[in-house]
């Protein structure tokens, strides 16, 4: 009976969350419609981009999500990406390697550092955020390491992916009555690929109702015979893995490595997360609410570039304020719920 009320209590607070999270985005995108219609942000493929753009962060966030929701964090992700990114570049340009190797040294990163982070989080029992803050300065310190100068990636097949478009059957049309489609890239799908595979794993699998388990209460967790660190640690390697493929899509974006990297890439997945609905202490949070999450970083980076003449500073600084807002919302929704039971 008390977990049943613990369940319900949960997706109350998820619900709410990801609904004002859609009422924010929605508002957010509809008064940027309005206001810069003569620019084009009303078109098909201005929203399209906000997918293109951030198509390696939403894999990423999705990571940072599952960690959350375990009461964990990860900040290396952007450091991570940095250095999958450098690596990549280096082996094609440089060792005279295939894209496919690429991918599979990504992928290899990502899981290591997955792994060891994992089993020093679930096993030996550190702070998540010492263990993967030291992540984050050996991920970067690895990345100046491989080459200290920008490497361009110029490999064709790498370029190919890079540049292929995805035709859809919406857009709009030239003042000559020609239609023009819009278009998405391979990331995007990838990625959305990698959101329909979270919703299912944290829905309907054991592994995804143990993570909501575990960061609601780790000791009740266990004492229902959960194993918490076997649980912990599978979190931490999926969030690895997905740093990786993240990784590898943010370079497909970016088509170079240098040391600077998605810098503040972390800070923007956790935002993300946090925006989306995932409590910062874990047991609650919605995959499709961190998507909601990425796209309101999205518009609000596309509103400030459209607007033109503010610094890109503003980006950071709007998503601080929201960020905030909703650590107060979260604080003040859980005190309502206290006081109610």
């Amino acid at each position: 009976m008390k977990k049943t009320a613990l369940n319900k209590r949960s997706l109350n607070t998820s619900t709410w969350l990801l609904i004002i999270t859609i009422l924010l985005f929605l508002v957010m995108y509809v008064a940027g419609m309005i206001v810069f219609k003569d620019k084009g942000f009303a078109k098909p493929q201005m929203f399209l981009n906000l997918f293109i753009s951030n198509a390696g962060l939403l894999v990423i966030a999705m990571g940072q999500t599952i960690v959350m929701i375990t009461g964990g964090i990860d900040i290396s992700v952007g450091s991570v990406t940095a250095l999958v990114c450098m690596v990549a570049a280096n082996q094609m340009e440089n060792h005279g390697g295939s894209a496919y190797t690429a991918i599979l040294l990504a992928l290899a990163i990502g899981l290591l550092f997955g792994v060891v982070q994992g089993f020093l989080v679930s096993y030996l029992n550190i702070q998540p955020f010492i263990v993967t803050l030291a992540g984050m300065f050996f991920g970067r310190g690895l990345t100046a390491i491989v080459s200290t100068q920008m490497i361009s990636i110029k490999n064709a097949t790498f370029l190919s992916w890079a540049n292929h478009k995805i035709y859809l059957p919406i857009g709009t049309y030239s003042k000559r009555g020609k239609f023009l489609p819009a278009y998405i890239y391979p990331t995007v799908v990838i990625a959305l690929i990698v959101l329909v595979i979270v919703i299912l794993v944290m829905k309907y699998t054991k592994f995804g109702r143990s993570v909501y388990a575990i960061g609601g209460n780790a000791t009740s967790a266990m004492m229902m015979g959960l194993d918490v660190k076997r649980t912990k640690f599978k979190a931490y390697v999926l969030d690895g893995f997905l740093a990786g493929l993240g990784g590898f899509l943010f370079c497909l974006n970016s088509c170079a490595g240098f040391v600077e990297q998605a810098k503040g890439f972390e800070m923007d997945a956790i935002s993300s997360a946090v925006i989306g609905g995932t409590l910062l202490s874990g047991g609650v949070g919605l995959p499709i609410g961190t998507l909601f999450g990425v796209l309101i970083k999205g518009s609000i980076s596309s509103l400030i570039t459209t607007q033109g003449t503010l610094s890109s500073w503003w980006v950071r600084i709007v998503l601080s304020a929201l960020l905030c807002f909703f650590i107060v919302l979260q604080s003040v929704l859980a005190s309502v719920k206290k006081k109610k039971k």
